[in-house]
């Protein structure tokens, strides 16, 4: 396909499955695991919301918006899987390669702002859960919710398998709890069966079906699904690759169909207790609770309730973090720690929280969870757009290309819901304005031109393969993927090598693999850094034990390279090797540095971050990494 070298996405789990040499069910059971973790996100806290919304104010009369939003899922969902078997790209890293800076960085920018929305519902979802089932207050819930930006880390140690198997038993007992809750519910089936047709009764009922809409077909769902197929390891011949899309699909077909059972569940279970009951405005998650056992006449009914809200805001929790690393890495091509991301994330989610509750009061929440799915159907449009576009682009998919009836079918849906959006900020806008008296500019100064800003933004990403197209001629003028002639292949290109040392056992390995590529005419820098409390505190002034045994060490090394006929000199430095590694190598002007990898343990990794990753990300030379057997 001609794609440029770059770093696989979710690197640290890419094809880590293999589906090869398999067949029958094995095979099915190899592929099934990414479409549940995407599921999550279809029942997320968020959706809860927005379905008690609907089903207490309108009834049954929104769950055909429900089944709706479940097939946009499942094609645009089937769309993401496809960019990510057949280009080996997530969404983030093909808009990328598309797209120029400043509009790649905008688009990171929103689907970080569709991420902290989704981050706010799960945070409200976990910390009402616990308010409901222990008692605790919900400001002080909301603060626990920081904690669980531990727990993916915790999982990821174990492989992707093992988080596949966590949220899959989030799920069933998400399911297990509703289908319970449905027995108690006893719905009119009649009544039931006429939502299924198409209406929007009443004021706020478009409102509301774009919340749905909005927690329904995600934006980060899109990024995530295109990366997480990629954990499996496939056959990339042309079969090969039909035969992932099909299982992938499956997948999909699977685990999009019980999120639909699950959020038709919450809208039934509305519509059949509060809204036969007379109770049109209960929309809050703290309501629905409270009122569920003395409607259902069955103490376990808000039990349930409150268990399956704990597990929904968890497993989309874990999800949400998965989807901020690709959304990062792929756009701006940059790598932090992922306890630093995750908690940079869920920071910015607990701030409007805090406000809310603090200034308004824990009433309000509900209609902040609504909000937060309405903001998440507004981005929509900027990830399913360039979707689209990477699926239609023959040059790239080749055989794999969509038809042109999924062609037309995914416009058609993009077509809806950025309708549904230009509908609903007008209305919005258009409220504001009327509402805002005396300080209508400010709204004229702020609002009008951020909405303007994005639509100018979607015309473009929209227009711009059609604009390639007509300038075909000015886009070839920069190759992509040309040879080069091949001259000097046995002649080193390095002439100043920094060797990281640490006196264990891949030490020699690191000097053996770092003189194959300077020879006897490089220059070798032997690196060690000392890290004790002394040398944190106090630098290079200290002149403890270890320091000076260090020292002597790494001269036995440089007396052996001399005596082989390299060219050497040593370099101690003292306190964070994250810090230190990457100035000495730049004082020494090294162009190549040599590091050894170890297995880290998952506490060590937590508190001090990986040295590698961030070393190599902080020097702008080739980085060559040894690991011994």
């Amino acid at each position: 396909m001609g794609e440029v070298l770059q770093r696989k996405s979710l690197s640290e789990v890419h094809a880590s499955i293999d589906s090869t040499n398999r067949k029958g069910w094995r095979k099915l059971l190899a592929f099934l695991g990414p479409a549940y973790l995407v599921s999550v996100g279809y029942m997320d806290p968020g959706n809860w919301a927005t379905d008690i919304a609907g089903g207490s104010r309108f009834g049954y009369s929104l769950v055909w918006v429900l089944l709706m939003s479940n097939i946009m899922a499942l094609l645009l969902q089937s769309l993401s899987a496809r960019l990510g078997v057949v280009r080996q790209l997530d969404l983030a890293q093909a808009s990328r390669k598309t797209y120029n800076r400043a509009i790649n960085f905008t688009l990171w920018l929103m689907a970080e702002i569709a991420i902290a929305a989704c981050d706010l519902a799960e945070v409200l979802g976990m910390a009402i859960g616990l308010k409901l089932l222990f008692g605790l207050p919900l400001i002080w819930g909301v603060s626990i919710t920081v904690l669980d930006t531990l727990l993916l880390l915790l999982l990821q140690s174990y492989g992707m398998r093992k988080i596949e198997l966590f949220i899959i038993s989030l799920v069933a007992i998400i399911g297990t709890s509703f289908l319970v809750e449905m027995i108690f519910a006893k719905p009119d089936l009649g009544e039931l069966a006429a939502g299924f047709i198409p209406s929007l009764p009443g004021d706020g009922a478009l409102y509301i079906a774009i919340g749905i809409i909005g927690a329904t077909v995600m934006p980060h769902n899109l990024y995530l699904h295109s990366s997480l197929v990629q954990t499996r390891r496939i056959d990339h011949s042309e079969k090969g690759i039909w035969s992932a899309l099909k299982y992938n699909f499956i997948d999909s077909a699977i685990a999009l169909n019980a999120a639909f059972l699950v959020n038709a569940a919450i809208l039934i279970l509305a519509a059949s207790t509060f809204f036969k009951a007379g109770m049109f405005e209960v929309a809050d998650i703290e309501d629905a609770y409270k009122f569920l056992s003395p409607l259902l006449g069955n103490e376990w009914a808000s039990m349930l309730f409150g268990i399956a809200l704990i597990a929904a805001g968890q497993s989309s929790t874990i999800t949400g973090t998965l989807a901020g690393q690709i959304v990062m890495e792929g756009y701006l091509n940059l790598r932090i720690a992922a306890w630093l991301r995750r908690l940079i994330t869920r920071v910015i989610a607990i701030i409007p929280a805090y406000l809310v509750i603090i200034f308004y009061g824990e009433s309000e929440t509900g209609s902040l969870l609504v909000f937060s799915q309405v903001v998440l159907s507004l981005q929509l449009g900027f990830a399913i757009i360039p979707l689209i576009h990477f699926n239609s682009d023959k040059e790239k998919m080749g055989v794999f290309v969509i038809k042109p009836w999924l062609k037309i079918a995914s416009w058609l849906i993009a077509g809806i819901i950025i309708s549904l959006n230009v509908k609903l900020v007008w209305d919005e806008v258009t409220g504001w304005l009327n509402a805002a008296g005396d300080y209508e500019w400010l709204v004229w100064i702020t609002v009008v031109p951020l909405c303007l800003a994005a639509g100018s933004l979607l015309v473009y990403i929209a227009m711009k393969p059609f604009i390639q197209k007509r300038a075909g001629e000015k886009e070839m003028k920069v190759p992509h993927g040309t040879a080069t002639l091949l001259r000097d292949l046995e002649k080193p290109i390095y002439s100043k090598v920094a060797i990281c040392i640490d006196f264990s056992s891949i030490d020699a390995l690191a000097i053996r693999s770092a003189v194959a590529q300077g020879g006897k005419d490089a220059q070798y820098l032997l690196v060690h850094i000392v890290e004790t409390a002394g040398a944190m505190v106090y630098g290079n002034e200290i002149e403890d034990r270890e320091s000076k045994e260090d020292t002597a060490a790494l001269e036995l090394y440089l007396r052996q390279l001399e005596e082989l006929g390299y060219h050497a000199t040593v370099k101690v430095g003292f306190g964070n090797p994250r810090r230190r590694i990457p100035a000495i190598v730049k004082e020494f002007e090294a162009d190549l540095l040599v590091m050894g990898a170890h297995g880290h343990t998952f506490i060590k990794d937590l508190i001090f971050g990986t040295t590698l990753d961030t070393v190599r990300h902080r020097v702008n030379i080739p980085t060559f990494i040894v690991k011994d057997k």
